[in-house]
């Protein structure tokens, strides 16, 4: 694996006695140093900083000092896992990031949104998450110390039950410890978005509301009308009436994602679908890529996302407006990415 740029240095150091000093001590103690005992620190009156990148693929790294504890800075913007089992793949980028105890405090209640669009393609065709994706952060979440994680989408072909069980979510979301949560509309409440352009209230799933922590989880594949669906277009299967979204789609996205912001977004593009999206329906418009983006930045994981499609991300007009708006960064060049070789 490797980095697109450096991490923060790690900071050590601390006070050290000089050899006459701790003679004069161990003296005072009745004590006589040992012949071979030496200074474990060159005699320094001041913290000294230990100038060393940490990298991941170096068998021994850097201890800080156990006061020292890590910050957002010391992580990378965004991990890229690629050549791997899903569960692998997820398990290596949410490990680059910090760990899921990042994300998710002891006793939250989290829930997990994935794009279950459709009851009658199952995963191999791409028009749905990879359901091994979904249950590897649900077993990371409850690792984490989870009370409760909770799986949930509102798709628009056929019904959420039988696009829960055919997507083959639900079997894998259960056997890992998660539950697949309908979404009847009486839950949806009418929601203002302060500072929306256009948006200014949505109808938004209760349960989204009111999680601790959302983590976003959209397939990575082609879209008729928004060029790709990612991060930003899964957001809208947590509102009602989406239909009236699609008039200044980007735009609407945009004020959506004022509201709704995962504190985790984890792109699947294990297998992608290439052509004839949302819901394709011939392996033929699908790509394996055995690949997993994560990002705590929506905007910045949906921008890497759209270079699997060879897309920039000013091509994707709701990522440039999103950036422009300050809700995430699509910089990608400037961006610090760690990429890891399972």
């Amino acid at each position: 694996m490797r980095r697109f740029s450096r991490r923060d240095f790690l900071k050590a150091g601390g006070m050290a006695l000089g050899s006459a000093a701790m003679a004069r001590l161990l003296a005072a103690c009745g004590l006589r140093p040992a012949p071979s005992l030496t200074p474990t620190t060159a005699p320094s009156a001041a913290p000294t900083a230990v100038p060393a990148i940490v990298e991941t693929t170096s068998p021994t790294q850097v201890e800080a000092q156990p006061s020292a504890a890590p910050t957002t800075a010391s992580y990378p913007d965004l991990a890229v896992a690629r050549g791997g089992e899903p569960e692998v793949l997820v398990r290596r980028s949410i490990a680059a990031l910090g760990g899921m105890s990042r994300f998710v405090s002891k006793g939250a209640n989290v829930v997990i949104k994935p794009n279950i669009c459709v009851a009658y393609h199952t995963y191999e065709y791409a028009a749905t998450t990879n359901p091994w994706v979904v249950a590897t952060l649900v077993k990371l979440c409850l690792e984490a110390g989870a009370s409760s994680v909770k799986v949930m989408d509102f798709g628009f072909g056929g019904t959420q039950q039988a696009a829960y069980a055919i997507s083959g979510i639900q079997e894998q979301v259960q056997a890992a410890g998660g539950a697949m949560v309908p979404m009847p509309a009486f839950k949806y409440l009418p929601t203002p978005i302060p500072g929306a352009t256009r948006l200014k209230v949505a109808n938004v799933f209760e349960d989204i509301l009111k999680a601790d922590t959302l983590i976003n989880v959209p397939i990575a594949k082609v879209h008729s009308l928004s060029r790709l669906t990612l991060g930003l277009k899964n957001l809208m299967g947590v509102v009602l009436d989406r239909e009236e979204l699609h008039r200044y789609l980007s735009e609407n996205l945009a004020d959506l994602a004022t509201l709704i912001r995962p504190q985790l977004t984890v792109v699947d593009a294990v297998r992608m679908m290439v052509s004839n999206g949302p819901t394709g329906g011939s392996l033929d418009d699908v790509k394996k890529l055995d690949t997993v983006i994560a990002s705590p930045d929506i905007v910045a994981a949906d921008s890497y996302g759209a270079t699997l499609f060879g897309v920039r991300p000013a091509g994707l007009p709701a990522v440039r407006v999103a950036a422009e708006r300050g809700l995430g960064r699509s910089d990608l060049e400037n961006l610090r990415i760690e990429e890891i070789q399972v």
